[in-house]
């Protein structure tokens, strides 16, 4: 039986994955550039950032406990209906102020507030996303369609900066129009071709149990996206220091170098997920413990690196070892919990996704600022921790 018909609907949910993404990678690019021209500083950026991780966290479990309520369907339209307004609104802003500069308090709060709600309301699509895969594929199987959703993430990681650059280079503010017309897309695909669904909790049921954030089930995987999210972050923000103070180049070649290194990730992640796609026997347990283990040596040789390729190569190892994480944390997931629990878990997971956003850059700078290769030592081990607790789970299991 072929993709399609085991999870309905599945290609339109990769579309919004696509999408969506590379709308979010768009305002990443665009971010200092305009942030220059408004006259505001740096960590004015960074707040926004962290902003939306923070309502990340806090959001998106209420979001999967409410697919479960009212539906996957309408919980994926309210969602991108609410950020293509957004975004919308935040490239009027831009473009107006780009030509008129506002008070300095104004264009803080605007770009800190629109960046949060984005975080708020995108919360929504990654569980409800995966709950649907979950509600459609069969326990053992949700590995390789929750792959297919990364490869599009990790797709729209490598296109979404790159066609932002571009475009930003012609027009500042148009790609800021450009970045709002994709969810418009994703909200039109998932009307048209996601079928209608029913509320996996109908309101005329008993109360069941509401799933615990402590939960023994999902410990692994709660491990595992935590690990996976503060390590990448760690490499995203620290990346290009490390060019230009390792490798010894200017700030220009820095960026470009650090451009290249995460170009090498997006590579490495298509190339991971495609392999589990198609070795649909392996458990998710066993993929996390093998991508950790390749992921952590990949990372932990960036403190060795001297030269521009070998830091390629060291991210692109790393980013091969965590395409196998990250469908296999959301698969050991929705296979650990029953069917009114899929919103509800995979919001969880997401939530805890939300609390690596904040916490990895953070502890990345701090790391670093002490002693260049300490965040990747330091990511090294984390992740060959989690190899030896995803064996140690699989033994118990098996046991």
């Amino acid at each position: 039986m072929g993709e399609r018909s085991v999870v309905p609907g599945l290609p339109a949910l990769v579309f919004a994955a696509l999408t969506g993404t590379m709308a979010m990678m768009a305002f990443v690019a665009v971010i200092g550039p305009v942030v220059r021209l408004l006259g505001l500083a740096e960590w004015h950026a960074g707040l926004s950032v962290t902003a939306a991780g923070v309502l990340w966290m806090l959001s998106a479990r209420r979001w999967g406990v409410l697919s479960d309520r009212v539906g996957r369907k309408r919980v994926l339209l309210i969602a991108l209906a609410a950020y293509v307004v957004i975004y919308v609104a935040l490239a009027v802003f831009v473009d107006t102020a780009l030509a008129r500069p506002p008070a300095l308090w104004l264009s803080v709060a605007v770009l800190v507030g629109t960046r949060a709600l984005v975080g708020l309301f995108y919360a929504a699509v990654p569980p409800t996303a995966a709950a649907l895969v979950a509600d459609g594929a069969a326990p053992g199987q949700r590995a390789a369609a929750m792959a297919k959703l990364g490869s599009a993430n990790a797709l729209g990681m490598v296109v979404g900066p790159a066609a932002a650059g571009w475009i930003a280079f012609h027009q500042l503010s148009l790609t800021l129009y450009v970045a709002a017309v994709l969810p418009l897309l994703s909200l039109a695909v998932i009307a048209w071709r996601l079928p209608a669904d029913a509320p996996r909790t109908p309101a005329n049921t008993a109360p069941r149990t509401p799933l615990h954030w402590a939960d023994p089930r999902l410990r692994l995987p709660i491990l595992a996206v935590f690990a996976a999210m503060v390590s990448v972050t760690i490499a995203q923000v620290t990346v290009g220091f490390f060019a230009i103070d390792r490798l010894h180049l200017s700030p220009a070649d820095g960026a470009r170098a650090a451009g290249l290194a995460l170009t090498a990730v997006g590579v490495g992640l298509i190339l991971a997920q495609g392999l589990v796609m198609k070795l649909t026997g392996v458990p998710a347990r066993r993929w996390i413990a093998i991508g950790a283990l390749i992921s952590g040596v990949g990372f932990a040789s960036v403190a060795l690196v001297e030269s521009r390729w070998a830091l390629l190569a060291a991210y692109a190892v790393a980013a091969f070892g965590m395409g196998f994480v990250f469908p296999s944390f959301q698969a050991l997931a929705a296979d650990s919990v029953q069917a009114h629990e899929q919103g509800a878990a995979a919001g969880t997971v997401a939530s805890v996704q939300g609390l690596g956003m904040v916490i990895g850059p953070m502890l990345g700078t701090l790391l670093y600022q002490w002693r260049p290769s300490a965040p990747y030592l330091l990511v090294g081990a984390l992740l060959v921790l989690l190899s030896i607790a995803a064996l140690r789970h699989r033994a118990g299991a098996a046991a």
